[in-house]
């Protein structure tokens, strides 16, 4: 019965984890498209030259992504035998992504055309007395340029 219970909890969490990715990266990759034309980040921490100065302000996109069960067994198996935990990276990565299109989000809400000095900051946040991996949060941020009337 627990075995059953075990096999349950894996293909339920591939199924609905799949989706769910599957659903996020769409919007991540629709998002990301609209926003590449409206808001450019710029890995300069210089803003480019300009007759008119720019108004300058912080700008922050934040996200927290769990972790599914069956990513958690994945890495689980592979902490047995050392190498790249996969099941993570495509967690990871779409937190990343989807930290940066709600900072360049608020950026066009303050009505900037560009962001500069875009810093990324990623935490893992313990689930549990054994301190697994339960979500990651990833926090982007830079200075918005908004172009001055």
């Amino acid at each position: 019965m627990d075995l059953l219970t075990f096999l349950v909890l894996i293909l339920l969490g591939y199924g609905f984890g799949r989706l769910a990715e599957r659903r996020h990266y769409a919007s991540i990759i629709k998002r990301e498209t609209r926003y590449r034309q409206d808001v450019l980040l710029i890995q300069s921490s210089l803003p480019p030259p300009s007759e008119q100065p720019p108004r300058a302000q912080l700008v922050t996109g934040s996200v927290v992504i769990s972790v599914d069960y069956f990513k958690r067994f994945l890495a689980g198996l592979r902490g047995l035998f050392g190498g790249r935990v996969r099941s993570y990276e495509s967690l990871v990565d779409r937190a990343r992504r989807e930290a940066i299109l709600r900072m360049q989000e608020q950026a066009q809400q303050l009505g900037a055309d560009k962001v500069i000095n875009l810093k990324l900051e990623t935490a893992s946040i313990s689930k549990g007395r054994k301190q697994k991996i339960g979500s990651v949060e990833v926090l982007a941020y830079g200075t918005a340029l908004i172009p001055a009337d």
